[in-house]
């Protein structure tokens, strides 16, 4: 069975927003030739990849990783998916603390007698954040 045009031009799009990232000078600065020398894929296939010329295989991307930050290597998958890298050496308890008291913080927010009611405040969001961050190793979503 064929794959849909729209799905592969769809592919196509994400490869060339996601070199378009890696390659544009006040971003990630990086150049076609380093990203073939570090991937192990030729010149031609990457340029290939990043015009959306063709399509790139599940071994080029696997080729791709650890050379392409994560973040735009997420831009290669659909919808709201992201490629995350497993923890290695959690402390647990430490996480756990960190999430209780994120979930406390979060609770007191949600008072009726918060700055804004059942809502989140401007000031209690900015407070969530940080301490969402200390979850999350630094990295709160954008």
């Amino acid at each position: 069975m064929a794959l849909d045009p729209r799905k592969i031009e769809s592919v196509r799009r994400r490869q060339r927003d996601m070199f378009g990232k890696a390659l544009d000078r006040r971003t990630y600065n990086m150049t076609i030739k380093e990203i073939a020398d570090k991937s192990g894929l030729d010149d031609s296939s990457i340029s290939n990849y990043a015009g959306g010329v063709t399509t790139m295989s599940l071994a080029s991307l696997d080729a791709l990783i650890d050379v392409i930050p994560d973040e735009l290597l997420s831009m290669l998958l659909p919808g709201e998916r992201l490629i995350l890298r497993a923890p290695i050496g959690i402390d647990h308890d430490q996480a756990a603390t960190a999430m209780m008291d994120y979930l406390a913080a979060k609770e007191q927010a949600h008072h009726p007698e918060s700055p804004a009611g059942r809502e989140i405040a401007d000031c209690e969001d900015g407070n969530l954040c940080v301490k969402f961050a200390v979850i999350t190793g630094g990295r709160a979503a954008a």
